[in-house]
């Protein structure tokens, strides 16, 4: 089993150790490891990722520093025997077992972790003093963190309520200590989660007089180093309300993107910050209605070209099978949603009609309508005229929409044609 040596020094990002075992790469694992007598690497566990660093050589009493010689330690796992394995990235040569190496934990990596680990801590217990809600997981990502709540809701004032809670157990400044107990003691100190009997000694986290937890986790030493805490927003999920946040630096990172996006956005609009909101409401009320004004000038359009397209048909252009005028029509500038739109207008004018449209505006598409009552079979004649390039679709005896392959050279036209003399044979 390794030493974890961040179990007692959380800040520990230095350190030597002996080389126990390697393992070469192989199909099933391409990265080479390694296993070393003690580490202060953490491996993703607890919901918390796991350090990266380096592993130097120690040749005599000195570290040799020489790029050559320093093994990239880019993933840190749990064995299921208790040891602890660096996956490496591919080195020119790996170390013997037996061999001294120095480590060094990306410190700047660490801290964060020990961040929004300690933070995480603090967040479920303000959730749990001041709304009795449970945290059931902790997942950090490289963004933000999350704890997922067993609760069906949270509301705004909540979030707001819990993040006050938090912050205010970061600014006291409360100690956080870590210490070992036995499970019989745990389970009379009112951990605020007991973990599962695996184990018969436990390590505890302690928030000074807020919260007490089992946890193998990093952490800052005291309530201060967090920084701060920012909840960002909450969603529901299947075992609850899954609650995001970011702590420290992350918190910093994040409020300086969202400010300079919401300066932009800001600039755009030759507005103050704080009117951005009202400015995009603003903007969407009249983007719908644009879009209402350009749908009604469309619907306006297909209905007057519809009637000139009739107009336009003599009384005799009459197919001898249906008994029916037929319009055929092609758009070069207009797409099948138009296309659509002009059929239903011709098929819907009280008179006995074919629409057979097109658009060839890419992917190019075909609408075979007629008004109800007509004998022809619009899905079938549709199906008929595509098979013949390649073409999907199909529809309902009064009404069929479909398409050929996009960027392929078909006249379109030429089909609406075929489609045409098919009705009048």
């Amino acid at each position: 089993m390794t030493k974890r040596l961040y179990y007692d020094r959380s800040e520990i990002h230095e350190f030597d150790s002996i080389v126990e075992e390697i393992t070469s790469p192989s199909p099933e694992q391409p990265r080479p490891a390694v296993i070393l007598r003690e580490t202060a690497f953490y491996p993703t566990s607890g919901g918390q990722v796991h350090d990266t660093g380096w592993l130097t050589l120690v040749v005599g009493d000195r570290v040799d520093d020489r790029e050559a010689e320093r093994l990239r330690v880019i993933e840190v796992a749990d064995a299921e025997d208790g040891r602890i394995v660096h996956y490496l990235e591919a080195p020119a040569k790996l170390p013997l077992p037996g061999a001294a190496v120095h480590g060094s934990i990306d410190l700047e990596r660490r801290l964060d972790h020990m961040q929004q680990h300690t933070g995480q801590h603090v967040l479920s217990a303000a959730f749990i003093e001041l709304y009795q809600m449970p945290t059931v997981s902790f997942h950090m990502g490289e963004d933000y963190c999350s704890i997922d709540l067993a609760t069906p809701a949270v509301s705004p004032e909540q979030i707001l309520a819990a993040e006050k809670r938090a912050n205010q157990i970061v600014f006291e400044n409360r100690p956080v200590r870590i210490r070992y107990v036995s499970r019989a003691e745990a389970e009379k100190l009112g951990l605020r989660k007991l973990p599962p009997a695996e184990r018969d000694e436990l390590r505890l986290i302690e928030i000074a007089d807020f919260d007490l937890s089992a946890c193998g986790g990093t952490h800052v030493g005291a309530s201060g180093q967090i920084g701060s805490i920012v909840l960002r927003k909450s969603e529901r999920v299947r075992q609850g309300t899954r609650v995001e946040f970011v702590c420290g630096g992350r918190a910093v990172r994040m409020a300086r993107r969202d400010y300079s996006a919401l300066s932009e956005a800001a600039a755009l609009f030759s507005a103050h910050l704080w009117d951005v909101p009202e400015q995009i409401r603003k903007s969407i009320e009249e983007s719908k209605l644009s879009r209402k004004q350009k749908d009604d000038a469309l619907d306006q359009l297909a209905e007057l070209m519809a009637l000139a397209a009739l107009q336009s048909q003599p009384d005799n252009d009459q197919s001898q099978t249906t008994g029916r005028k037929i319009v055929v029509r092609s758009f070069s500038d207009r797409d099948i949603s138009f296309a659509k739109l002009f059929a239903q207008k011709v098929t819907r004018a009280n008179v006995p009609v074919i629409a057979l449209v097109a658009s060839t505006v890419d992917p190019p598409g075909l609408v075979f309508a007629q008004a109800a009552g007509g004998s022809a079979d619009m899905g079938a004649l549709l199906k008929q005229v595509l098979s013949s390039v390649g073409g999907r679709g199909g529809g309902s005896h009064d009404f069929a929409q479909g398409g050929v392959p996009a960027g392929s050279n078909i006249d379109v036209e030429r089909l609406l044609r075929e489609a045409a003399g098919t009705i009048e044979a």
